[in-house]
């Protein structure tokens, strides 16, 4: 004769929590793993080998109203403080994901009044106050995903705060360089327009004289109509720069400083000689990008977990209910009626798990392409440092040979052996010379900048 147990509610519940816990264990997290990048162990264009500042970057040019200028920068910048607050936001939904794992109380209360329909007159007013605790079990490790991806977020905020402070400095120190620049360029402009007057001038006379034609006259004025012109583009070319570096201070657009006259010269701060390309590492716009993947990869395990079964815990205790009472005399049979199922419906599962699988996959893409794009940044800005520094060596000699074959041009026609256009023509060489040399030497100054920020704000090899 076959035998049927059968099993108590409370033992059948107990069983079902048992396989569920035992479940868990065969359910990890998927594992990080960091993508496949090909890494070069040199630079195609090597560093200068010398000696580098252990200071802060920007502190190696040695302009200490520039320093105090990226240290109000940092202290005012809106952009800077919109990150800071993007940051704290991060840091505040990790905290929610933090509480999901803490029982949640809550409380109501309330009162009920009725008249009978029996036409006695007869009130009845009831009083009712009920306090809840519940707990969601984390059975399968999916508020820890959840949990795990708004950390990961909160810590690429960070880094996005960092890459912000790092482009802002940057920016400060462009800008800076850049009316710096101009205001070399307006000098030079004030010293050509003065010379141009004098050469017309001397063309006046000369043809006052009958020594010339009208024609000498004319294209004195001309040049210095010129000149006079391109002045006018060098003041509004300031004044948008001005405009500008004004503004990284959230501020109106006028700052009060005292503006460099000149580009500094000098030799350029050193780089440190075989650079590795580990030092991208540092870079925080590469770091919160490897951290949103990460994020990206706890995302989908939380998407993926969220489709097994949930257990709740929930007890009240009221003054009109019985519902903790029953939790403590049969406490599994209560706590097995809140077991939820969703894993029953297997297409929405699998269709939003394989959108977070195509998610990750393209994050690893994005943070690939990102890398490559960092060695490319990297391989220019060390490019750009070289040749701006060859070039202005042989900018150098040729403003020296301008220079001179202007100065016995002016003698020559002063003794009428060649005409004023030829004059004109060698004021004109000249002056662009000096004009190729300044930009050249704002552009060594913007390249040595454009190496530290391609590098993540180091030069030295740690």
């Amino acid at each position: 004769m076959n035998t049927i147990t059968v099993f108590p509610l409370r033992r059948l519940g107990a069983l079902l929590l048992a396989l569920l816990l035992a479940g868990c264990a065969s359910l990890v997290r998927t594992p990080y793993s960091e993508p496949d990048l090909k890494v070069p162990s040199t630079w195609q264009h090597t560093s200068d080998g010398k000696p580098v500042a252990t200071a802060p970057w920007w502190q190696a040019f040695g302009d200490t109203q520039l320093n105090a200028l990226v240290d109000e920068v940092l202290a005012h910048n809106a952009d800077l403080a919109a990150a800071g607050i993007k940051l704290k936001r991060a840091q505040l939904n990790t905290g929610l994901t933090e509480d999901a794992f803490m029982p949640a109380l809550g409380a109501s209360a309330g009162n009920n009044l009725s008249k009978s329909l029996k036409g006695d007159g007869t009130v009845t007013r009831s009083y009712s106050a009920t306090a809840t605790l519940s707990w969601e079990a984390d059975l399968w490790g999916k508020l820890a995903s959840t949990r795990d991806a708004a950390q990961w977020e909160a810590l690429a905020s960070e880094q996005d705060k960092a890459n912000t402070a790092l482009s802002l400095i940057g920016s400060t120190a462009k800008l800076y360089w850049q009316i710096a620049y101009l205001n070399q360029r307006l000098s030079l402009a004030a010293q050509s327009i003065a010379y141009s007057e004098n050469t017309l001038t001397l063309a006046q006379r000369k043809f006052a004289a009958g020594a010339v034609t009208r024609l000498d006259v004319l294209q004195a004025e001309q040049d210095l109509a010129s000149q006079r012109a391109s002045q006018s583009q060098l003041i509004q070319q300031r004044e948008e720069a001005r405009t500008a570096f004004a503004l990284l201070f959230d501020g109106p657009p006028h700052k009060d400083f005292t503006e460099p006259s000149t580009l500094p010269a000098g030799t350029l701060p050193g780089i440190a000689a075989d650079l590795p390309a580990s030092l991208l590492a540092q870079r925080p716009d590469l770091r919160a990008a490897e951290l949103r993947l990460r994020s990206t990869l706890a995302s989908g395990d939380a998407t993926r977990l969220s489709y097994y079964p949930s257990l709740s815990l929930t007890g009240s205790l009221g003054s009109s209910s019985d519902k903790l009472r029953d939790v403590l005399s049969n406490p599994v049979a209560a706590l097995a009626s809140e077991l939820a199922l969703p894993f029953l419906q297997q297409r929405e599962m699998r269709l939003k798990t394989g959108v977070a699988q195509a998610d990750y996959q393209l994050a690893v893409i994005q943070f690939r392409q990102a890398f490559y794009t960092a060695l490319g940044d990297v391989e220019n800005a060390l490019s750009a440092r070289t040749q701006n520094v060859q070039q202005g060596q042989w900018l150098a000699q040729s403003l020296a040979n301008a220079a001179a074959a202007e100065k016995i041009n002016a003698a020559r026609y002063r003794a009428g052996a060649i005409p004023l256009q030829t004059w004109l023509d060698s004021q004109e060489k000249r002056r662009s010379a000096e004009s190729a040399l300044a930009e050249n030497r704002y552009n060594q100054l913007t390249s040595q900048i454009t190496v530290n920020l391609a590098l993540g704000g180091s030069m030295a090899n740690d």
